[in-house]
Order: structure tokens, then C-alpha cells, then sequence
């Protein structure tokens, strides 16, 4: 329904969620301007703070880029990507080195590395994946966010898909929004997880350590859904059981499926945030978007792609001894 992801980090170094927030006005509202009609809906915030999203791209109004003071009124959904207090901006061209896996005239595949961040935000301002597409792609500074649709974590690697106009920007977005977007991801998990299953808990903010994200009493709640399924099961040297699951996302939630495994007490190898351990040479969370597929924005039909985990994750594969 809109065009794309968040490039900057929330507080206590958070970063946005992938997905906007979709509103319908209530029936009861009033017709009025539309930063008034959002300051009525979200708590929280400022009417100026609120201008400064719709200015700067961040609020859509039925798919179409938002204006201040353009009238809304009951039934018009608002899709919303919440931002952090503004900081100066960061979206200048960097070299940046990243993998491209494919493009066409309306989209870019890339193949994040781990240790890059997607977009500016705090602590991060520079050197992030957005710096390096707009250099790589300099007719990117014309679309929204240079073109971004989905984010992952900085410690996270694989494919992401990057729109090239705002046509298609808009269209891959409807696909995240519709859940036509297929995401695959591979993981290594502490233990052995036996069956596979469903995890359907919201993510907020976890109350206690402002850092972390949490389905236990989280603070402002979003739904994910997380589809998880154990493809083979192993060892450490040490004999610590180890699991390879494969996770498939119908949500895009900030650190989805570190929490929804972690809560099924299967934290991933590493994610130190979320109670795994460095087992088997693991230096960041095991976690690698590996597929991706999505409905071609210009009309040639469904695209699919697939990356390799990166060496490292590889290495720590071949450390395991693997039983079935």
C-alpha cells in the first residue's frame, strides 16, 4: 500500500520496523487537516514531529505520499512509518561494499553482508547500505529512502529486494502489507527443536531492557507470525545440542525471529541479546535470509532468488556434527 521501510533506528538504538503502520481513520473522526487527525491517533507525538514525517516521506495517505495539509477523514487508511527524534540527515553517497544479486529496470536484489547496517539511524549515520546503493545507483536519491523496502538486522545477512521507482516501491509494499512476499531465512538454534510450527505473538518493546524486543508484556505490540521448521539437527564439539531451522515470515518485525524462536527457548547460536551462546565458532547471531520471491513490479511475472549463507555461518555449519 505504500512505499517502503524505515532508515532510521528508534530509541535506545532500535531500528524501525520493516513494515509500516497501517490505521484506518475511525468513522467517527472528523474530516481535518492530516497532522492534526495523526496527533489524535498516535499518542505521543507532536504535531510538529508528526509534519516532519509527513514532509519527509515517513506518512501515506491510500497508498499516495502524504501532504501537511491535505484533508482526511473517516475510512482513509494511513500508513505510517514511525520515526525517532529527528537527527541530521545522514542519506549522502558512500562507497559501501555489498553483493547484487540481480536488478531489472524496476528493482535491485542485493545480498546484505553481515555487520552492515540497512540505513542511517542512530550511532549508525554513516556507511550503512543506503549510503552504499546511492552511490552504486545514483538515480536512487529520487525514491523514497533510496528505494528501500525491507530492512534487516545489522548482524543478519542475505537478500533484500530495493525498489528503483516509486511505482514499484509502492507495489512491493502492497505485497509485504498483502503477506505475498515470500521471505525465507535460515537459522542455527541452541537445542533441539523438534516439530514444526507456528509462532503468532506480538512484538513491542520489552518493559525491562529498552534494547530488546519481547512477546511478554511488550510495550506497544505489533502481530507477527513466524513459520518454523526444523530441517536437520546436530551437535556442538562440546556435545550441545544444535538445531538448522528454516523460518519463513508472514511479518516484518524489528529482530522477528531471534524473539519468536527465543521464546520457544531455542535462541539462536550467538544472539547474546536473546540468551545465545558463541557455541561452535559462532561470532553473530546464525541467522541468513537465504529466498526471496515477489510478483515483478513490472509486470514480468514472479521473481526468486537465493544466497548462500555467507563463510562464516558455513564454517559454523561444518563445526557441527550432524545426526538428522
Amino acid at each position: 500500500m505504500s512505499h517502503t521501510d524505515a532508515p532510521a533506528a528508534a530509541s535506545a538504538g532500535l531500528a524501525a520496523d520493516d513494515e509500516p503502520q497501517f490505521i484506518t481513520i475511525p468513522a467517527d473522526t472528523r474530516a481535518d487537516r492530516l497532522d492534526k487527525v495523526l496527533a489524535t491517533l498516535l499518542d505521543g507525538h507532536s504535531r510538529s514531529r508528526l509534519q516532519g514525517w509527513i514532509e519527509a516521506g515517513w506518512v501515506q495517505v491510500n497508498g499516495a505520499p502524504a501532504k501537511v495539509r491535505q484533508v482526511v477523514g473517516p475510512g482513509d487508511v494511513l500508513a505510517v512509518w514511525e520515526q525517532p527524534a529527528p537527527e541530521s540527515l545522514a542519506f549522502a553517497p558512500e562507497p559501501v561494499d555489498f553483493a547484487v544479486v540481480d536488478e531489472s529496470p524496476d528493482w535491485i536484489v542485493v545480498d546484505k553482508p553481515a555487520g552492515l547496517v540497512t540505513h542511517p539511524g542512530a550511532g549508525n549515520w554513516h556507511g550503512t547500505l543506503l549510503n552504499g546503493l546511492l552511490h552504486r545507483y545514483p538515480e536512487l536519491a529520487r525514491v523514497a529512502r533510496a528505494g528501500i523496502v525491507h530492512r534487516l538486522d545489522k548482524d543478519t545477512s542475505g537478500l533484500m529486494v530495493v525498489a528503483r521507482n516509486e511505482l514499484a516501491q509502492t507495489h512491493l509494499v502492497r505485497q509485504l502489507q498483502a503477506r505475498s512476499m515470500g521471505r525465507e531465512y535460515i537459522a542455527l538454534a541452541h537445542g533441539w527443536l523438534r516439530a514444526a510450527g507456528k509462532v503468532d505473538r506480538p512484538i513491542g518493546r520489552d518493559a525491562r531492557v529498552p534494547v530488546r524486543m519481547s512477546v511478554d508484556r511488550p510495550i506497544a505490540p505489533k502481530p507477527a507470525i513466524t513459520h518454523y521448521t526444523p530441517a536437520r539437527r546436530g551437535q556442538a564439539p562440546a556435545g550441545e545440542p544444535v538445531t538448522e531451522v528454516v523460518c519463513r515470515l508472514e511479518t516484518g518485525r524489528t529482530h522477528q525471529i531471534r524473539v519468536h524462536l527465543a521464546s520457544l527457548g531455542h535462541p539462536l547460536l550467538a544472539d547474546t541479546l536473546y540468551g545465545g551462546r558463541p557455541t561452535a565458532g559462532a561470532a553473530r547471531q546464525m541467522l541468513h535470509a537465504r529466498a526471496l520471491h515477489f510478483d515483478d513490479p513490472g509486470g514480468r511475472g514472479p521473481a526468486a532468488f537465493r544466497a548462500m549463507p555467507p563463510d562464516d555461518m558455513r564454517q559454523v555449519q561444518e563445526a557441527l556434527q550432524w545426526t538428522g
